[in-house]
């Protein structure tokens, strides 16, 4: 599917007392975007911790940017890193926006205030308030400045967008845009915003009660899931769900079925072998797969 990796999940699970994450096998491309979908509560933002070493597996090994996760002192491999929390951190709510960004720069060498800078700018930020102060928006503005201003050759950004406004939405879209333009930087993030991953990002990721149910190059996702209305004199409800990638059967009246699948070429090849009349299709949306992805799973794990 891809070249080199940038990160690399290898039968990782944790346990906690009311959710299980895992097991967890996922390799993320280096030089793309990665986008991660699910329903609140699938264990994306713990996905992400684990990543970091701020909560740690019970089983499994994880790899950043080639170098092993919650093995020692990883001060070095974090430099390398951007990232952005689902949630601001509230014991920072007193600190200035400069106080934060002044810690940053004692700990990253690459760090670049010029850039720093033009992004707040570009934002509309304006760093001297307290953080708590923010509104959720600028504050959410800030944390990107914060996370990009040193250049890491990876950005983790979990729900980037949330509590920006429209403006502010296609803004952040152009910098993370502008920031991939070398090449060699990866970005992994989380959305439930369906334009925002169609935008920007190069392979999707569907997780659900903390497994992950696929990953997809996104052209090909969109190429192959489709609803087709097929009619036919012999066609019948078991006829319907023999074709190939069917996820979804329904009857449509009369002769016609409603057919959900992920292989859409297959299935009008299918339609023309067993004579069957194709008289409608329509592209799935991204929650649309992801609801069908969750129910072929429901199914297979009761059989």
């Amino acid at each position: 599917m891809f070249g080199e990796t940038a990160i690399q999940l290898t039968g990782v699970i944790q346990k906690r007392p009311n959710f299980r994450l895992g097991p967890l096998d996922l390799m993320v491309p280096k030089g793309y975007i990665t986008a991660i979908v699910g329903p609140n509560g699938s264990g994306k933002s713990s996905t992400f911790r684990l990543m970091l070493d701020l909560n740690k597996a019970g089983e499994g090994t994880i790899e950043v940017l080639g170098a092993p996760v919650g093995r020692g002192d990883e001060t070095e491999l974090k430099k390398r890193i951007g990232y952005l929390a689902d949630e601001p951190f509230p014991h920072e709510d007193g600190m200035k926006g400069t106080e934060k960004a002044d810690f940053h720069r004692f700990w990253y060498e690459s760090w670049d205030v010029n850039r720093y800078r033009e992004l707040l700018q570009i934002l509309g930020v304006d760093d001297h308030q307290a953080l708590g102060k923010m509104s959720k928006g600028m504050r959410r503005k800030f944390e990107f400045a914060l996370a990009l201003a040193h250049g890491p050759e990876l950005l983790l950004l979990d729900e980037p967008s949330s509590g920006l406004d429209p403006l502010a939405w296609k803004t952040m879209i152009d910098i993370l845009h502008r920031y991939m333009e070398p090449g060699d930087r990866t970005i992994l993030m989380s959305s439930h915003i369906i334009e925002e991953v169609k935008r920007l990002a190069d392979f999707i990721v569907f997780m659900a009660q903390g497994r992950v149910l696929g990953m997809y190059e996104k052209d090909e996702l969109f190429g192959s899931w489709f609803t087709f209305f097929v009619s036919g004199e012999q066609l019948t409800a078991k006829l319907a769900a023999a074709a190939p990638g069917q996820c979804g059967v329904e009857h449509a009246g009369g002769s016609t079925y409603r057919i959900t699948t992920s292989k859409a070429a297959e299935t009008e090849a299918w339609c023309l072998r067993e004579g069957l009349q194709l008289i409608g299709r329509q592209a799935l949306e991204l929650d649309e797969i992801m609801s069908a992805l969750m129910l072929q799973d429901r199914l297979s794990n009761r059989s």
